[in-house]
């Protein structure tokens, strides 16, 4: 599945290849079973926040390292902050192993380590889910990983299914066959992305004899071949101890744990050195290609001007928006100018300030431009993105590129070196706040470059980094003929479908689905939980203050590390937005940091880009959501830039037509994903034109929208008494509360705050199908659903109990064990009650192959019948209780989920305890109350199935 954006702001040392999830208003949880990741060395990928005093607390600190006798290379280290741990294995093969014909073997063999074990034949998506595990794993160049955080007392239990599915995994020509229909499904969904399809065809050319050439998930075609004793070889040859890394951080005692690794996991047989050599001989029969692109690189000239680049590729296909991207070869993560080359790149991405967005976003020329360093086991690249405005030309955007590096390989200013560095150092603090990315540090840096302190030595490097070594890499390695440059040229698209009308249909498959695998099943394949005598700490609440403007705030002090998130909330959504002037809601929030009475746009951007802190506002339908992140010594800084912002914004003209223009592309983008087109036509099918829900921006009400209009709906909405602010980490409270009093105390409105009374609505009086019909895609995206509830109707504990028996978990769940599992008819299937504060959805999301589709509904369909009629059983019900719980208790170990659940607790007017008592709450849930709402909550035969997708879907049934 997806991640996006926001990867670039955290350094979670893993760069998503693609990634394409539903944004949801303040709660999307989608767990996925699989990711395609580049796992990158460095911190070019997500870029964050700094320091002013350097901090004695790193990721390395109390770690310990431990080989065993069959080779497995065990990483501890104790964090006491939650009573959570993860644990996380990571094995040294990804797609640069894979032979030629059988592109992504590797993905195809993650997804097989889902399938069960000789002793444990069930699906380990079910064992992790009844333990309560939030796990996933991904498959990336050089690796292949496996992760899970759940509470600390199934520690042992997680690691016995980790050493089981290490040996005794269970690869079937029958099930193979299944899970490859879920792989192309997977794959299907990238194709979806004219973004994918650009970066497939420019690696492929820029690494014409390497693996790195090739993508990550394979190609269908080589999918579609796999034979089962072709995965058993890989299985065999890579997934042994001395190929591995056991990292293990969190809330345990490292002397017994490390008993328990050794019986557990010491009686796996390495392998035979022999055949993990013959393997690696494929790999390193890639050195001299490795070495020759080097070698190109070595013998660039060092002076600009170049000679003539390459002619571009050019892909011209159904989309919507120009593409540019251009990639460099680079040297391996072990190489000396790896530092260098990190800082160059934030000089040229980084913020509002860097070079490329100047020139290209500020002058109109682009909407988005990015870029990042992939360093890793025998090669690396750097790869430009540009997202062209519209009607801008290719080729001009890649000239003024040209030209930006130009001008940085003759100059660069101390300014901006110390900024970059200061960024890098920063994103490394803030990134590793919670256990799970400290593992992934920690795994990633051993496996991939040799040494767990990888990170610290690099980033030792970094300070070092002057001026001359800037310009000395850019000189050395962004030379016009090393490149290999890609365009995307849209041709004309339009979106067909039957012109928003809903058509009234019956589906008229039938399958038969098997019966769900009981719970005591399970729970005979589940081992053993160990029984604890530690009681566990009791949750510490938030102090709440309210500001004699009305401004709520919460505060809770974390002093487990040297940062402070903040998460605010302003009832100033779409849900307000003129219904000729939808996105106006949207506009007011982009331009809030854009100017003030006395700052610019770049002196504000600057503010926060030389402490590498970060602050965004994002529109949701039912208010703005604010947050922020940054060290505890530059807490006062963003607090006053904030305060700045939503007291004396003055959106200048200049800015406010950027933004505008952006916005417009963003929707040109939208229209053109299936995901987005599936999801805005599934909320107009199911609410009436007067409901909020109903109104999207389009290209007329952006256009339509006024400065003036902007000036009033934020003098209008943006109030400090609909207003709450969240703050946890290392702070005292008095000292905050004071400085938060001091900066917002002034803000001061008249009058009472707008209210907006939403107007009934009913579910549909039979199945409504809705197709929509996007030229040039390979993956249908289907919704199906209606009005659901809201957060404080009394059945909603209930609903989230049945959400999760019914598609809370895409491999545990009654929709995943039958779509995905059995049938093969989707790489993911969700399903999800979104309570709001005055609306609710319930929808299922799936994706599917065009000729899949009309099964996968059917299905679904007869799932839902199931249990409105039948109802669930008392084991699943427990089942999903121990889940929700176990969840919920690893989601507050993360400083960013837990500011975000304090803040929303707030919004919707739960009670004060409901941080604590959320989890008794489920507990006291009983069958007949989930049954009941199955019954209430359930309308197989009353539901609204939205599809997007490629053409052969224009049919109704």
């Amino acid at each position: 599945m997806s991640v996006f954006s926001t990867l670039r702001k955290y350094r979670y040392l893993l760069l998503m290849l693609s990634v394409w999830l539903i944004a949801v208003l303040f709660l999307s949880h989608k767990p996925a079973d699989s990711k395609l990741m580049v796992a990158y060395n460095q911190v070019s990928s997500q870029k964050i926040l700094i320091a002013k005093k350097p901090t004695s607390r790193t990721v390395t600190e109390n770690v310990n390292k431990t080989v065993l006798e069959n080779g497995l290379t065990v990483l501890t280290k104790e964090v006491h902050t939650a009573p959570v741990v993860t644990v996380q294995v990571w094995y040294k093969v990804g797609s640069r192993n894979e032979e030629p014909g059988v592109n992504g073997i590797a993905h195809q063999l993650e997804h097989m380590m889902f399938k069960g074990t000789r002793d444990r034949p069930i699906q380990f998506g079910r064992l992790f889910s009844a333990l309560g595990s939030d796990s996933n794993a991904f498959t990336s160049y050089d690796q292949t990983a496996y992760y899970g955080t759940l509470e600390r007392e199934k520690l042992k239990a997680l690691l016995v299914l980790e050493a089981d599915r290490m040996q005794n995994s269970l690869i079937d020509a029958q099930q193979l066959a299944s899970e490859k229909q879920v792989v192309i499904s997977e794959l299907q969904g990238y194709e979806n992305s004219p973004d994918y399809r650009l970066n497939r065809a420019v690696m492929q050319a820029a690494f014409p004899q390497s693996p790195y050439g090739l993508p990550v998930g394979g190609t269908k075609a080589d999918v579609e071949k796999f034979q089962v004793e072709q995965v058993r070889k890989y299985y065999r040859n890579f997934y042994t101890p001395n190929n591995a890394v056991l990292v293990i951080v969190g809330d345990f005692d490292t002397a017994k744990t490390t008993k328990a690794v050794q019986e557990i996991f010491g009686k796996i047989p390495k392998s035979q050195q022999s055949i993990v050599k013959s393997q690696e001989s494929i790999v390193n029969g890639q050195q001299s290609i490795v070495k020759s692109q080097e070698s190109i690189v070595n013998s660039q000239q060092s002076k600009f001007p170049l000679s003539p680049s390459p002619p571009p590729i050019v892909l011209r296909e159904p989309g919507s928006a120009g593409l540019l991207q251009a990639v460099y070869p680079l040297p391996q993560v072990n190489h000396p100018d790896v530092p260098a080359l990190s800082v160059m790149d934030y000089i040229l991405t980084e913020g509002r300030n860097s070079r490329f967005y100047q020139a290209l976003v500020e002058s109109g020329l682009a909407s988005d431009v990015t870029a990042s360093v992939a360093s890793l086991l025998e090669s690396g690249w750097y790869k430009i993105s540009v997202t062209a405005a519209p009607h801008q030309d290719l080729r001009k955007i890649d000239s003024v590129l040209n030209s930006e590096i130009s001008k940085l390989a003759f100059g660069v200013t101390s300014k901006e070196v110390k900024r970059a560095k200061t960024q890098l150092e920063a994103s490394v603090i803030l990134s590793n706040r919670d256990i799970t990315n400290q593992a992934m540090q920690l795994a990633n840096d051993e496996l991939t470059t040799g040494n767990y302190l990888y990170t610290e030595r690099y980033l030792e490097a970094v300070r070092e980094v002057t001026e001359a070594d800037v310009r000395r890499v850019v000189n050395k390695y962004l030379q016009q003929e090393a490149r290999t440059v890609g365009f995307f040229e849209p041709t004309q698209k339009q979106v067909k479908g039957n012109g928003g009308k809903a058509n009234s249909v019956q589906t008229t498959e039938n399958f038969t689905s098997l019966a769900p695998v009981a719970p005591v099943e399970v729970m005979k394949y589940l081992p053993s939980v160990e029984k604890t005598s530690l009681e566990k700490a009791t949750l510490a609440l938030p102090q709440k203050f309210t500001f004699g403007n009305g401004l709520r705030v919460l505060l809770l002090p974390d002093k487990s590390t040297p940062t402070v998130t903040l998460s605010g909330y302003l009832k100033a959504g779409a849900e307000f937005d003129p219904k000729d002037k939808a996105g106006l809601a949207s506009l007011v929030a982009d331009n809030l940091m854009n100017g003030t009475k006395t700052k610019d746009v770049l002196t504000l951007a600057q503010a926060l880009e030389e402490r590498g802190a970060n602050l965004d506002l994002e529109t949701y339908k039912e208010g703005v959501r604010i947050q922020a992140n940054s060290l505890a010594a530059d807490l006062p800084v963003l607090i006053q830039i904030l305060a700045d912002g939503v007291k004396n914004a003055t959106f200048p003209a200049k800015e406010l037509e950027l933004t505008r223009q952006q916005a417009l592309n963003a929707l040109e983008l939208e229209l053109d994903d299936p995901n987005e087109v599936a999801e805005r036509t599934f909320l107009q099918s199911i609410y009436p034109k007067n409901h909020p829900s109903h109104t999207f921006p389009t290209e007329k009400s952006l256009r339509k929208i006024s400065r003036e209009d902007v000036l009033n709906f934020k003098a209008k909405h943006y109030r400090p008494d609909t207003t709450v602010l969240v703050l946890v980490g290392d702070f005292e409270p008095t000292k905050v509360r004071s400085l938060l009093q001091t900066q917002f105390s002034d803000w001061q409105v008249s009058g009472k705050p707008p209210k907006l009374k939403y107007p009934a609505v009913s579910i549909p009086e039979k199945v409504v199908r809705v197709n929509s019909v996007l030229p040039g895609k390979a993956q249908a995206i289907t919704y199906m659903g209606y009005i659901g509830i809201n957060r404080q109707d009394p059945r909603f504990y209930a609903a989230l109990i049945l959400n999760q028996i019914l598609g809370g978990d895409t491999l545990s769940s009654r929709l995943g064990a039958e779509v995905r599992d059995r049938l093969g008819l989707t790489y993911g299937i969700y399903s999800y009650f979104q309570a709001g504060k005055n609306i609710g959805t319930f929808l299922i999301e799936m994706q599917t192959s065009p000729e899949d589709a009309s099964k996968a509904i059917a299905s679904t369909r007869n799932l839902l019948q199931q249990l409105h009629t039948h109802g669930v059983s008392t084991q699943e019900v427990e089942t999903a209780k121990r889940t929700l719980i176990s969840n919920y208790t690893v989601t507050l170990a993360n400083p960013q989920e837990l500011t975000k659940k304090i803040l929303m607790n707030e919004v919707y007017g739960l009670d004060e305890m409901e941080l604590r008592s959320f989890t008794q709450k489920i507990q006291t849930v009983n069958l007949a109350q989930v049954n009941l709402a199955a019954r209430e909550l359930l309308h197989p035969d009353k539901i609204v199935v939205v599809t997007a997708g490629p053409a052969v879907l224009a049919h109704s049934s």
